[in-house]
């Protein structure tokens, strides 16, 4: 096989220590050189120093956790990184030690038959890091208030009954008196706005219950947690307003597009970066973000086609948008979700709407373009005679005689 890199080498990365293989070609068998290197800074530096003194020019390493990130920062400008996907690159069965890994990389590095993970770059990582926490502190939050109504119903306080949001203006209010020693039913109900839709008897009626002194510290456990949460998302907020600058012009192109709000816009401007050369067409990208359908065909029967797993930030984000963009009336994505319901089902229709999402997505950010929008009627226009096919079919289910006559 044709060796592409003569001069390489392969980086077995774990918590406390790296095993490098370096790997070079020569007339015969080729010349490897195995070394172990802890991973400290120090450690890192000599691996860069020892990786130099052989020459080498690529190096490949697995993407372990987030073991390989310190690995990748100390040695990114000195040689051309590449980051393997574990499952890419498995190694021979019952022949699984750190060395072997390193030299099995090396050897692959060498044929190029190891396909390069996406790594964005720095200012895209850090956005990255900081919406990916952001949605994890979102969660957190949403957590503590089901632990709060949780709280509430062993009191027999039907607070989430008469309210929408327990920990809005009015619920705070009721929850800092209940979290004070407060009981009275009358006074509970004075706290909540009039703007409220239920009565003043239903209120009395779910505010009364028994509320112990280990209700009221659980309560205020719960919301000096949702505070401090609360705090820690704001904090996020201006943080990704400071290093979305540089992005800001993609993400207000995305955000044109229906279903995406602001904030969605920064998730996938963090996530795929904008640089679409990445990923040489659409089809390119929906596959890294696992948004379309496995290959799995054996014997001629076409087996599994569900997705695969992976690309969790990025695909709940488009999820989450499409069932938004569905709602917006005589739009394209309203169309092509109508139109895979019925043939597919309603989850199935959803994911196709974010892969198409995902795909104008990649056309606004290499063209540098808004959103638009092609319409409901889009697939009647693409093919009228099959559209018109239909139709007559179904009239003639139900018992009618149809005959076609175009238009003048």
């Amino acid at each position: 096989m044709e060796v592409i890199y003569p001069r390489c080498a392969g980086l077995d990365v774990h918590k406390e220590t790296v095993v490098a293989c370096v790997r070079i070609a020569r007339d015969g068998p080729p010349l490897q050189e195995v070394r172990t290197f802890q991973t400290t800074t120090s450690g890192l530096l000599a691996l860069g120093d020892w990786l130099d003194s052989f020459g080498v020019e690529h190096v490949a390493m697995e993407a372990t956790g987030v073991y390989w990130k310190p690995v990748w920062h100390v040695l990114e400008g000195h040689f051309e990184l590449v980051l393997a996907n574990a499952a890419h690159v498995k190694n021979v069965p019952g022949r699984k030690t750190d060395v072997n890994d390193a030299m099995w990389l090396a050897d692959l590095l060498a044929h190029g038959l190891i396909r390069a993970s996406f790594v964005p770059p720095v200012a895209v990582q850090e956005l990255r890091s900081l919406t990916r926490t952001r949605k994890q502190f979102v969660r957190e939050r949403s957590a503590h208030v089901q632990r709060i109504e949780k709280v509430l119903e062993d009191a027999n306080l039907k607070l989430g009954v008469v309210l929408a949001d327990i920990v809005g203006k009015s619920g705070r209010a009721v929850l800092q008196a209940l979290i004070g020693g407060e009981r009275d039913p009358e006074r509970l109900v004075s706290l909540v706005s009039v703007r409220v839709k239920a009565s003043r008897a239903e209120l009395l009626e779910a505010l009364r219950g028994r509320v112990s002194a280990h209700h009221r510290f659980m309560l205020k456990l719960h919301l000096g947690h949702i505070d401090a949460l609360d705090q820690a998302i704001a904090a996020i907020e201006k943080e990704v307003g400071q290093g979305l600058a540089p992005f800001r012009h993609a993400a207000k192109l995305l955000s044109t597009m229906p279903g995406l709000s602001e904030v969605s816009a920064h998730v996938v401007v963090a996530e795929i970066g904008i640089d679409m050369s990445r990923f040489a067409t659409p089809a390119h990208l929906l596959s890294w973000a696992c948004m379309c359908p496995r290959n799995d065909e054996s014997a001629g029967k076409r087996r599994s086609v569900r997705l695969r797993r992976g690309g969790r930030w990025l695909k709940t984000t488009l999820v989450q948008a499409a069932w938004a963009a569905i709602k917006v009336k005589g739009s394209y994505l309203q169309a092509q979700f109508h139109r895979l319901r019925a043939r597919r089902g309603a989850k199935k229709a959803i994911i196709g709407v974010a892969a198409s999402m995902l795909t104008a997505a990649w056309h606004m950010l290499r063209d540098g373009t808004e959103w638009h929008d092609l319409g409901a009627a889009h697939f009647d226009r693409a093919d009228a005679h099959k559209t018109a096919t239909r139709l007559v079919r179904r009239l003639q289910q139900i018992g009618y005689a149809v005959q076609l006559t175009p238009a003048a």
